[in-house]
């Protein structure tokens, strides 16, 4: 079997890899904060927090990635009259995308830390703001990381959808290739072999981060 295609289709799939990369990382970094903030508002006892972050989450989660990347990347600069480049409109949906399965992970994360720990730091004389920074948010932040590095996998995996906006990613770099090549078997073969790599090497740093923790 022939394999020169892999001289031209390899150079391709790194840059899409650093592309891919870059948005997953800056898309679940923004994420998180956002997520945070939604995770936060979701235990607050002010009723139109609670109901933004509610709203924010549930229109998320009901509607597909790919719908959001078109209407981000389509709708959004008709309405603000904003040109958003791909990569801009990419990492704006991995952010609000992820932002809103983290809100779930960090209300978790919350909820499963014993209300001891609050009265132990106002027992203290401790404020509600050094209880919530000192006591409560390290260890809910030790206990989110695996589930928060499973979010960013996903978010890898979820790039591949951005090709629909033209982000110049893996799939994106795939599809290019077999558009001028016409070598379609080899190159969503390699591809899938690609993304297989890709994914086991984070899954196995994942597991390294969850030794840790455990350790």
């Amino acid at each position: 079997m022939d394999f020169s295609f892999l001289n031209v289709l390899l150079p391709m799939l790194f840059r899409g890899l650093k592309v891919t990369i870059y948005i997953a990382v800056v898309g679940i970094l923004l994420g998180f904060l956002l997520g945070a903030l939604a995770g936060f508002a979701l235990q607050t006892k002010c009723r139109i927090a609670r109901a933004i972050a509610g709203v924010y989450i549930w229109l998320i989660r009901a509607t597909p990635l790919i719908v959001q990347a078109l209407y981000v990347y389509f709708v959004i600069p008709k309405i603000t009259g904003v040109d958003l480049s791909s990569n801009v409109a990419g990492i704006i949906v991995i952010t609000i995308n992820s932002g809103a399965f983290i809100a779930e992970i960090v209300r978790g994360s919350l909820d499963s830390i014993d209300p001891g720990q609050k009265e132990a730091g106002l027992s203290l004389g401790l404020t509600p703001m050094q209880t919530l920074v000192h006591l409560i948010i390290p260890p809910a932040f030790r206990s989110m990381l695996p589930a928060l590095f499973n979010q960013f996998i996903i978010s890898v995996k979820d790039t591949a959808l951005l090709s629909v906006i033209v982000v110049n990613e893996i799939t994106k770099q795939i599809q290019n290739y077999a558009a001028i090549s016409f070598k379609t078997i080899q190159a969503y073969t390699t591809g899938a072999i690609f993304y297989v790599v890709l994914i086991s090497i984070l899954i196995i740093l994942q597991k390294q981060v969850e030794r840790r923790i455990r350790g």
